[in-house]
């Protein structure tokens, strides 16, 4: 029964409909917004080749969604969720990242860092937002190893996230390491997510970056990542979505991480994305869902590879976060720890239960670590093809 209940909540990700994605997706009939680089009041060019523009926050593209006409941006969330945790002994130190480009300028208040797209087709961006795959229970293209709950209303999911390079066998395949909040059932879902990802089809290289990612129907029509669509509202004049991360972990290095939290104002509805417990990047305003809204059903912590060799062979060598499978003795592998929901009596803690779930056991794996530790640990990750797993 916990099986058929996990799959409820991940079966389907966020173009797993089988619908035609190769078209380029549409928000409520608006298409990706004009070139929003005609507002840009700075512009610093990073030493990893990106162009960071510096927007007006009131002529940013996210406002060109039609749900928000004469939308009064939020500029900070109404309260700290972080100060409703329930301390259970001393955090341990946490080596965090940065982004490349902050070494090279920084934008000033009143405007948002807007990555300069490296592909002028607007159509193409959006194709490869997410990849299509056909109609079935089954996740086809997919292949995720994670750790999830479900049967409450959550509103809220956080977790520090250790940051690699997995390397990326194809252009049109990605990894990445994220938490995600979903609600509806798995034909019509609406999610949000927010981690890093190495995705050359949408960012044109194989660096780790910083991302999010919603979608309104399971993104039969709606959904991309960061501000490539209107929508989500940027607020942080300090960080860039789709943007570099560094540095980046390495084996008996130190283990380089980001803390994300998605949650939702209760005065507002608006759901938020922290960066760092310090940051407030921005929100998606209540008027884009319809259920997510009122509270999540499913809150997920873990990675996902696609591509189009899965459960074949020769399989893909894609790997999910390092390339190694779980190793929680050396922490040589993707982890999440500090994992935390946000209920809906705003208290932030370990959520009531959870279950572990890997599409492909022998590329990929997922072990949850509860004994003999202070917080719960998730471990994960792969190679993808090995000899397993040819």
């Amino acid at each position: 029964k916990l099986i058929e209940e996990i799959k409820v909540c991940y079966v389907l990700g966020e173009a797993d409909l089988g619908l035609d994605t190769t078209k380029p997706k549409i928000l409520d009939g608006k298409n990706v917004p004009n070139n929003p680089t005609r507002h840009a009041v700075k512009s610093i060019q990073s030493e990893d080749g990106d162009i960071i523009d510096c927007i007006d926050i009131y002529k940013q593209p996210s406002l060109d969604h039609p749900s928000l006409k004469n939308h009064i941006i939020q500029l900070a969330p109404s309260y700290n969720p972080n100060m409703e945790e329930i301390q259970t002994s001393e955090q341990p130190l946490r080596s965090v990242t940065s982004q490349v480009w902050q070494k090279s300028g920084s934008c000033p208040k009143g405007t948002i860092p807007v990555v300069r797209r490296r592909t002028h087709n607007d159509d193409e961006l959006l194709s490869n937002s997410r990849k299509k795959s056909p109609l079935t229970v089954h996740q086809r293209n997919h292949s995720k190893a994670i750790l999830l709950t479900e049967g409450y209303n959550y509103a809220g999911v956080k977790a520090d996230i250790k940051v690699w390079n997995p390397h990326v066998e194809s252009d049109d395949e990605y990894s990445t390491s994220r938490i995600s909040l979903r609600s509806g059932p798995w034909y019509d879902f609406e999610s949000v997510e927010a981690g890093w990802a190495v995705n050359p089809g949408v960012y044109g290289d194989r660096q780790t970056r910083l991302f999010i990612y919603w979608t309104v129907d399971a993104s039969k029509k709606t959904g991309c990542f960061d501000l490539t669509c209107p929508g989500f509202v940027q607020t942080s004049h300090e960080i860039a979505l789709g943007a570099a991360i560094y540095p980046i972990s390495v084996f008996r290095g130190l283990p380089y991480q980001i803390t994300l939290f998605i949650f939702k104002d209760p005065n507002t509805n608006n759901l938020w994305v922290q960066y760092g417990e310090r940051t407030n990047i921005g929100y998606w305003p209540p008027k884009l869902f319809k259920t997510l809204t009122y509270g999540a059903e499913c809150a997920e912590w873990g990675g996902d590879v696609y591509s189009s060799k899965l459960e074949q062979v020769p399989h893909t060598e894609t790997q999910m976060g390092n390339g190694n499978f779980p190793d929680y003795i050396d922490g040589n592998s993707g982890y999440m720890k500090r994992m935390r929901i946000l209920d809906i009596s705003l208290n932030l803690k370990f959520p009531e239960w959870v279950g572990t779930y890997a599409d492909e056991y022998w590329c990929y794996q997922s072990q949850y670590v509860s004994d003999y530790v202070v917080d719960p640990e998730f471990y994960f990750g792969g190679p993808g093809r090995n000899d397993m797993c040819p």
